[in-house]
């Protein structure tokens, strides 16, 4: 294996600006026909994104994938067919995931993208419900985004059983306890990973989701030039206005919002799941911004303009071009 490295080891590499004004880079990303204002989504995860939250997303041409847990997702989805809006779903590889495909094709509720999201995406069970759903001819214009993924290998195999998009990462977040319970991993290294997966996704046309290891604005910015399409950020998305965590007093008398990994027992507790085994999550508070959520979509975008400037294009495209250097 070739020299492994994280966001934190990476600094890119400036070339010449050639806009007036970085208000005049562009932001938005192209994902097979749907054109989004930013490469970033909140993550999947029921204490990151709510419906109302997905709602006010799609509104404003916001990328989502609403989250699995504790949801009537077929109630969702006609929601968003009322509103005139995408529906973009999360669902799993046990039988309930097969009973939900058939019913939402019994009933013409076609969601515009489905997430298959499990810990480990490559994996059997991932390759029978993409070969499930993939057979289907009501799907045929769904896209399938799989994972979570983390090698080169997993990435031939989700896209030779029907993925259009894949997730990289695993065990890398940092409410997620895999990693230091299984030592299994992107942790650490995910900026490698999503290079070398996306190196591989690059030869099928797939775009690939960096999926978690965000700590700083620059990292998104950094993945991008790692390769990835779009990327998803969990506790960065957390302690607004709109978002959906439970509020806390703290001892210092300060407001803070919960944050939990989707396999963690608080997880599986609030969602009425008595079978609290095989425990890789776990929750710490984040301090509450007292803000909206669209002001930081706003920062982020400002952030990435100046990005775009320093890689010396208008539009994401520059980051194909920049080069980086490894830190020891």
């Amino acid at each position: 294996m070739s020299r492994t490295f994280d966001y934190k080891n990476i600094n890119l590499v400036p070339k010449m600006c050639i806009v007036d004004s970085r208000e005049e880079c562009d932001t938005s990303v192209n994902i097979y026909n749907y054109k989004f204002n930013l490469p970033i989504i909140p993550a999947n995860m029921e204490c990151v994104i709510n419906q109302d939250l997905a709602i006010k997303l799609a509104k404003n041409n916001y990328f989502y994938i609403m989250h699995r847990f504790h949801i009537n997702i077929i109630d969702f989805i006609k929601t968003m067919k009322k509103l005139n809006l995408y529906a973009s779903i999360s669902i799993g590889v046990n039988q309930e995931s097969y009973d939900l495909i058939n019913i939402l094709a019994q009933n013409n509720l076609i969601p515009e993208f489905i997430t298959i999201d499990i810990a480990h995406g490559h994996s059997i069970k991932m390759k029978n419900i993409l070969t499930h759903i993939k057979t289907k001819e009501e799907y045929k214009n769904t896209l399938i985004i799989a994972g979570n993924i983390s090698t080169q290998e997993a990435v031939r195999d989700l896209v030779s059983w029907g993925a259009d998009i894949v997730k990289v990462g695993i065990g890398n977040g940092s409410v997620c306890t895999t990693y230091p319970n299984t030592g299994f991993g992107s942790r650490d290294i995910q900026a490698f990973c999503v290079k070398e997966c996306s190196e591989e996704a690059r030869k099928y046309n797939i775009p690939v989701i960096a999926d978690g290891g965000i700590s700083q604005i620059c990292d998104i910015a950094k993945s991008l030039v790692m390769g990835a399409k779009l990327i998803m950020i969990g506790g960065m998305f957390t302690g607004f206005e709109e978002s959906p965590g439970k509020l806390i007093t703290g001892q210092d008398g300060k407001l803070y919002q919960e944050f939990y990994g989707s396999a963690s027992e608080h997880s599986k507790t609030n969602t009425g799941d008595k079978k609290t085994k095989n425990i890789e999550g776990t929750i710490k508070l984040v301090l509450y911004k007292s803000k909206s959520i669209f002001k930081f979509l706003d920062e982020l975008k400002q952030a990435l303009q100046s990005s775009i400037s320093y890689g010396g294009g208008k539009d994401l495209t520059c980051f194909e071009q920049v080069e980086y250097i490894v830190k020891s």
